[in-house]
């Protein structure tokens, strides 16, 4: 099999990460795997492997002639037979498609806020859907969406898999009292709610008790930043919630904290909750999208309804006064991404449905 990804940029989020963690993983088990980013390179660049095939479109508009040729020629070159595009890189894949027929598409959706979408908010998704081979979704709402809205015959739910890299220098350095942090792995945006996390630290007053908060994730210095900095500013926080921006070394990071948090109002399949338990992080999470089969509440973790901040008070509470029960979620937790969501099994799957469309007329 020779496949590409196709991804729009190298910026720190789930998609981009995912179709970095397909090419690097497919380039030791098949014949061809290369990587192709549209618009944007960014900070995952380095953690791409030396025997994926790369390369950067810069594309700069979105009917980009020149970027189309110059895929197609890349593809025509490595004799591809499958796109595997990520995202919002579907159009891009689709432009491909039109002007090299022969080539197979799948289309892979890991935007979870799109299950709560009309067909209205994606009229040119599912127009386009008409050139996809197969969907691949992260989660089942997708897939019923799916169903319901795009004209590819096949779909297939496919879950996300979660490595660190061990080769990432180890430069992030949290903040304040050790055995008391909690962090949240998440860009500061929309629908990753911050703002219910920092309510309930505040409310809580766990800063009295040696407790702080770590945000990582890209900071886009906009309104929605704006509101959780003025936040920390008005409630006296600055000692005790930190905010670092896009880090690659979350492995180190996580091997600082103490409880990991997401608390996103839409999910797909959340590679931060996967991380958490690969490091063995007791954890609390938003009750949407995929996030119930990873934590089950009460046994490898704690969920809370997104919106609802006294719930979070609630769970965090229950977190923070037992330390053996943060234990025992942690090694619940791990266990179970352990055995369900492991790169080799995922890969596996992902092979057999290669198979499947190779096959298929």
């Amino acid at each position: 099999m020779r496949i590409i990804q196709i991804i729009d940029s190298l910026e720190a989020g789930g998609a981009e990460r995912m179709a970095i963690s397909y090419a690097n993983a497919l380039a030791k088990k098949i014949e061809f795997a290369g990587l192709i980013v549209t618009r944007n390179e960014g900070s995952l660049l380095h953690q791409i492997d030396a025997d994926v095939s790369y390369l950067y479109l810069n594309k700069k508009h979105t009917f980009d002639l020149r970027s189309v040729l110059k895929l197609k020629s890349f593809v025509k070159q490595n004799k591809i037979t499958i796109a595997h595009a990520h995202g919002t890189s579907f159009f891009t894949a689709v432009l491909l498609k039109l002007t090299y027929p022969k080539i197979k598409l799948i289309w892979h959706d890991h935007y979870g806020a799109r299950a709560n979408e009309s067909i209205w908010n994606n009229l040119i998704l599912s127009f386009c859907s008409c050139f996809f081979s197969c969907t691949f979704v992260v989660n089942h709402q997708l897939e019923v969406w799916a169903n319901k809205n795009l004209l590819t015959k096949k779909k297939y739910f496919l879950p996300n898999f979660a490595t660190f890299d061990d080769n990432v220098l180890k430069e992030t350095i949290l903040k304040s009292e050790e055995g008391k942090r909690i962090v949240c792995i998440a860009n500061l945006k929309q629908p990753k709610n911050h703002i219910t996390i920092l309510r309930a630290f505040a409310e809580m007053n766990l800063m009295e008790l040696g407790w702080s908060l770590h945000l990582i994730g890209k900071d886009y210095k906009d309104d929605y930043s704006a509101i959780l900095k003025e936040f920390i500013s008005k409630n006296n926080l600055e000692n005790y919630v930190f905010i670092y921006g896009s880090k690659t070394d979350i492995k180190y990071i996580l091997s600082q904290a103490t409880i990991g948090v997401l608390a996103s109002t839409a999910e797909g399949f959340p590679v931060t909750l996967l991380e958490y338990g690969l490091a063995k992080l007791s954890v609390i999470s938003t009750n949407t999208g995929h996030c119930p089969m990873i934590i089950q509440d009460n046994f490898s973790g704690l969920l809370f309804t997104p919106l609802d901040s006294f719930q979070l008070q609630v769970q965090l509470d229950k977190m923070i006064s037992k330390e053996s029960l943060r234990i025992s979620f942690a090694l619940h937790l791990h266990q179970l991404v352990v055995d369900n969501y492991s790169k080799e099994k995922v890969i596996d799957i992902l092979i057999k449905n290669y198979e499947k469309l190779s096959d298929s007329k």
